[in-house]
């Protein structure tokens, strides 16, 4: 599970995200909401161990990102909302790169990057050059390169940007599958109808303090995750 205590953030001197407790359970799919600048990504980026934070702390399945860094960062996956990768490298090289580095066992890995690759309809493009790549391959690449090492907890930032319908449909069903077995699952998005059928529990984020919390049917009520968000936003 995932959970952070206390935990703030500042740049160039100036709190951006401010005290936020929040509990990620095994089984449980977090949406995490807010509008740009909001602090979602500096958030997730903190819990990915990307960036230091200066107050709280932050365990996964009991470890601290400031204390344990290699063991919490070796059960998560981080996949970002703009894919940076190494455009010199195929497709192929870099998955098992990304395997060398988590130490995923040879079979294993060829049998998930076989499976994934055709799952996204990617497998027959592993041999090309990244730099050749769309912007949807490089999600797709980035999504396969978090999945071969079976973490525990997964971080998504806007992980439906770029991604077609079917790739998109297709994570849906990955990220459940990853609950369904014990892992859990914290992102980010702003396509609200997704995160309202999708997520166990929503989380809004204003100005970097949270300003609603609970499963969707607490945040939701009778009206819609859309309502509730831009109600939240107009509201100061």
């Amino acid at each position: 599970m995932l959970e952070l205590l206390h935990y703030s953030k500042s740049y160039d001197g100036k709190l951006t995200v401010k005290d936020v407790n929040l509990k990620v359970e095994s089984g449980e799919i977090y949406g995490f909401i807010g509008h740009n600048g909001a602090g979602k990504t500096t958030t997730i980026k903190s819990i990915a161990g990307i960036l230091d934070f200066e107050e709280g702390d932050i365990l996964i399945y009991g470890k601290s990102i400031k204390k344990d860094p290699l063991a919490c960062k070796s059960i998560m996956a981080y996949i970002p909302d703009n894919p940076n990768l190494y455009d010199g490298l195929s497709g192929i090289k870099y998955l098992n790169f990304i395997a060398d580095i988590y130490k995923v066992d040879t079979n294993r890995r060829m049998e998930l990057i076989d499976k994934y690759s055709k799952l996204f309809e990617l497998d027959k493009n592993l041999g090309d050059s990244i730099s050749s790549y769309s912007h949807g391959m490089k999600q797709k690449l980035v999504i396969i390169a978090a999945l071969i090492h079976e973490p525990k907890l997964l971080l998504l930032d806007e992980p439906f940007v770029g991604l077609d319908p079917k790739a998109s449909h297709i994570l849906k069903q990955i990220m459940r599958e990853i609950c369904d077995a014990g892992g859990c699952i914290f992102f980010s998005t702003h396509v609200l109808e997704v995160a309202e059928k999708l997520c166990d529990h929503i989380c809004i984020i204003k100005k970097g303090e949270i300003v609603k919390d609970g499963t969707v049917e607490e945040v939701v009520g009778d009206t819609s995750l859309e309502d509730v968000f831009l109600e939240l936003a107009d509201h100061e």
